[in-house]
């Protein structure tokens, strides 16, 4: 027994060698299994890596096998490119993948930790669920040792590591519930950087295995930059039919007033969010007002006006001013409002999340590295 980060370590004492090693908190007891935890942070890794640098889908992620990384010899420079070797999938098209240092190295990190002590990658049999047959022993890439036999990890168990990975993030919706991600949304990330980098769409959909290129185009998560050009051509046609005066330059009495809109906009809780050319609608009571953008730096002055609400609903109730008390109470309705506005917006603000993103330096002597135990 020894301690390591505030955590008691145990290696059971077995007969034979476990490839357990447990950690139990002192506090509550709870005992957690590392080597398995460490497998899933690997596979999850490897998973999203692969995923999001090739764009395929999670099914062939599942049938990669060391016999899909093939290699060819340019005639010209007799240079090798590595190539990635993706079978048909579903209504897609087999294709050969170019794989980028990347993704060699993610590639190279999976098979030093699956293959065995003379360098093979073992053979497993894995299920295909579209044809409804077993296939043959493969040495599949997406394969791990469950107790002493090497089993395939299933589309199923791909899918549980990377919502694991994505619940450890943190990461939540607007709602504050847990972020929906599935393995598909990291082929619409690939077909969108490469589309907004530069990459003809015809291309993509060879990469992708489209048969349709408006498929492909229905992968790029970007706002089409023609619906853009076509408002702003909507709206050069709408001003030629108006008077040319209605565009005339602004008088500096015109321009001032315009810049005066803003500071006037400034208010004691913060800022109002009214239009131009708008006048206030709340007669100045500012409390009451959707439009009202509340500082959070001024969240003690609305507590204190919250406050003398209730203090003055009590004294006209006590008096019997009836019309009073209604009008306060609306006023008490609409602090309250805004002071949960204003909890939400602090919490969301320090509830910020480290995304751990690396320095240049980090990227630039990036290597891949193996355990010498798990060669």
């Amino acid at each position: 027994m020894f301690t390591a980060e505030g955590q008691t370590l145990r290696r059971a004492i077995l007969k034979r060698h476990s490839p357990h090693l447990w950690a139990e908190e002192p506090a509550t007891g709870q005992r957690r299994n590392l080597a398995r935890e460490e497998s899933n942070a690997f596979w999850g890794w490897a998973a999203i890596e692969v995923l999001r640098m090739t764009g395929i889908r999670i099914e062939e992620l599942s049938e990669i096998s060391r016999h899909s990384l093939v290699q060819y010899r340019l005639p010209s420079t007799s240079e090798l490119v590595p190539l990635l070797q993706i079978a048909p999938s579903k209504t897609d098209e087999e294709r050969l993948l170019v794989i980028s240092p990347e993704l060699a190295d993610v590639l190279s990190a999976i098979i030093c930790r699956v293959r065995t002590t003379d360098g093979g990658v073992p053979l497993v049999i894995a299920y295909d669920h579209h044809a409804k047959v077993w296939n043959p022993p493969m040495p599949l890439l997406f394969q791990r040792k469950i107790g002493l036999e090497d089993r395939p990890i299933p589309i199923a168990g791909i899918r549980d590591l990377l919502q694991d990975a994505l619940a450890a993030t943190g990461f939540t919706d607007a709602t504050g519930s847990p972020l929906p991600f599935a393995p598909h949304d990291f082929r619409r990330i690939f077909t969108t950087d490469a589309v907004m980098n530069g990459m003809p769409p015809h291309i993509a959909q060879v990469i992708l295995g489209h048969r349709d290129i408006n498929t492909t185009m229905g992968y790029k998560a970007v706002y089409p930059e023609e619906a853009i050009n076509g408002h702003r051509a909507f709206i050069a046609r709408r001003r030629e039919l108006r008077p040319s005066e209605e565009y005339r330059s602004p008088t500096e009495e015109e321009w001032e007033e315009f810049l005066g809109h803003f500071e006037r906009r400034k208010v004691a809780l913060g800022d109002c969010g009214r239009a131009y050319g708008t006048s206030c609608i709340h007669e100045h009571s500012c409390i009451r007002c959707p439009l009202l953008r509340a500082d959070p730096a001024q969240q003690p002055r609305l507590i204190e006006i919250r406050d003398n609400l209730i203090a003055r609903i009590a004294e006209a109730e006590r008096e019997g001013w009836g019309g009073e008390a209604e009008g306060l109470k609306v006023s008490l309705a609409a602090a309250n409002a805004k002071l949960a506005q204003l909890d939400n917006l602090i919490a969301q603000r320090t509830a910020a999340v480290d995304l751990g993103m690396p320095t240049f330096a980090d990227i630039a002597v990036r290597t891949t590295s193996a355990d010498p135990h798990q060669l």
